[in-house]
């Protein structure tokens, strides 16, 4: 293929030109007796231009295919007959590759001795689409990692891979939707000792000198996909990542301990006094001793996170516009329910429950503040009184009508305590959503008054507030730092604030640590965590 280097085109269009010089070897077109023959080399330009065209590979030189409508395209034959026997456009002498009316093709008089033998162009193009559509197949059935790939691959993470498509249903949809990457410079860039998963990438990496058996990569494999099918990058909910990535791993290893899946490496975190817990009952359990975490490792490293996510968690979406969690969720459930359904095995229940919730819509934050408001403040019972008359009193002026009347002093006790952090880091629109959801509940369940005390670097006592009032009056005060301890300590102390008064808390979780005494609650944004564990519930606002 001789190219002019004084020609000035684009990337595309040099790459259209190769392919069309390529096309005449492909298609036969130097074997035949009308060879130098003008009309024939047009039509051969035709027809390789035509092809090139229709799969839209590279660009064209001039953009004159719509002269192509109506002619036999299908052979050159077919195609010279009609135009030697008919006017044709100009223009279609611009389709080849050479001067104008003259196509591509060079016939060489110098005689070539081909050892081995001249190639036979068309098998060699037939076998190039056959390879084609062999890679395609491969790749999409993830038997391959790229189109380039001459072979199918054979490592035993790809083994691994096929087994769980093919005889383990629960996690063969996810095996089949991870793209796994066994290279040793990537593994080293992301500081990774055996295996990490990507789940917003859906890549899981694999370390091929972490001189791993096939049993132990099969177990890394189903520890890995459990992450991304368990969805532990979105629950992690601001916890500190590499604690909250070791108690899944405790979880994770446990159930797959159970199910005989493989064989768990001899560094793989494991304690049989965890089993059965979830891996937010794990998470609280283990930070009470970080002196002791700090010394672990999960399957990246020791102080590395197998499960890598962007700093901020994010909605991504899939190629088929679903969120990636619902991609996620929907590939376990059905790998759940083919599993059960064929009877493969054996499967741990809090394996069972932890995919059926995932299944679930989560509750809303505000419908489980409702709840926690319904807990504390039951409805009013109403009793009969004869210190005030009935209405329907004059109906019977001899007999006394008592009137259903509310418990005055259970009114006056309904009350309960808020304190709203006030520092600089506070979102706004956190406070607007946070405090019209305690107007609203208040004022639906009889609430009178809230003791209210904003708090930042010092404590601003509000005093008793109605709660209607507290959405349309009541000033933020401070933007300082954030010390929260004060303001819970002034309404445990207050003797006007009820003993058994709840207090809720609103912050961004950048504070110090609290304790409280009494029934307790959090309001916080999504994504965010307290830096300390707490008995109180924690509802977070999105």
């Amino acid at each position: 293929v001789y190219m002019n280097p004084e020609k000035k085109i684009s990337k595309d269009q040099n790459a259209f030109v190769i392919a069309h010089c390529l096309l005449h070897l492909a298609f036969n077109h130097f074997n035949h007796k009308k060879l130098n023959n003008d009309l024939w080399g047009i039509c051969c330009d035709l027809i390789a231009y035509k092809f090139l065209v229709d799969m839209k590979f590279g660009q064209p030189l001039k953009a004159i295919g719509f002269l192509l409508d109506g002619l036999p395209s299908s052979h050159e034959d077919k195609l010279y007959d009609y135009l030697n026997n008919k006017d044709f456009h100009p223009d279609l002498a611009h389709m080849g590759t050479g001067n104008y009316g003259q196509s591509g093709m060079v016939k060489s008089t110098t005689k070539h001795h081909y050892y081995p033998p001249k190639p036979k162009w068309e098998r060699l193009f037939s076998q190039g689409l056959q390879a084609a559509v062999t890679s395609a197949v491969n790749v999409a059935g993830g038997s391959a990692s790229d189109l380039r790939t001459s072979h199918v691959l054979k490592t035993a993470a790809e083994h691994a891979r096929n087994w769980f498509m093919n005889h383990y249903p629960l996690l063969g949809s996810l095996a089949n939707s991870i793209r796994i990457i066994e290279n040793k410079d990537i593994c080293d860039q992301y500081d990774i000792k055996v295996a990490a998963i990507d789940i917003a990438l859906k890549e899981m990496y694999i370390n091929p000198v972490a001189g791993l058996n096939n049993s132990e990569i099969r177990f890394v494999i189903a520890h890995e996909l459990l992450h991304a099918g368990l969805q532990h990058d979105i629950r992690r909910q601001g916890r500190d990542p590499f604690y909250w990535n070791v108690a899944c791993d405790y979880v994770i290893n446990a159930w797959l301990n159970e199910m005989n899946v493989g064989s768990m490496p001899a560094y793989a975190l494991h304690d049989p006094s965890l089993n059965g817990m979830s891996a937010e009952s794990v998470y609280n359990t283990i930070v009470t001793d970080l002196r002791r975490l700090r010394k672990l490792a999960t399957l990246a490293g020791q102080g590395q996170c197998d499960i890598i996510s962007p700093k901020d968690i994010k909605w991504h979406e899939t190629e088929l516009g679903r969120d990636l969690d619902d991609f996620y969720r929907d590939c376990l459930s059905q790998g759940l329910e083919y599993h059960v359904q064929q009877n493969r095995g054996y499967l741990p229940q809090g394996l069972v429950e932890a995919i059926n919730a995932l299944a679930q819509p989560p509750i809303r934050w505000d419908v489980e503040l409702a709840k926690w408001f319904d807990g504390q403040f039951a409805p009013l019972e109403k009793r009969r009184s004869y210190a005030r008359m009935s209405r329907r009193q004059a109906s019977t002026p001899n007999i006394p009508m008592p009137r259903y009347i509310a418990n005055e002093l259970a009114e006056q006790n309904r009350t309960y305590g808020v304190v709203l952090d006030t520092s600089g880091s506070m979102d706004r629109n956190i406070l607007a959503k946070a405090l019209g959801a305690i107007v609203s509940y208040s004022l639906s369940r009889d609430v009178s008054r809230i003791r209210l005390v904003f708090c930042d670097a010092t404590t601003y006592d509000q005093g008793y507030v109605r709660p209607e009032d507290l959405a349309e009056t009541v000033q933020v005060k401070g933007r300082g730092g954030t010390v929260l301890q004060p303001a819970i300590t002034l309404l445990e102390q207050d003797e006007d604030f009820p003993k058994l008064g709840p207090i809720l808390i609103i912050t961004d979780g950048g504070c110090d640590k609290l304790t409280i005494q009494r029934e307790h609650a959090y309001l916080m944004p999504a994504g965010q965590n307290l830096p300390f564990v707490t008995k109180g519930p924690i509802f977070r606002v999105s």
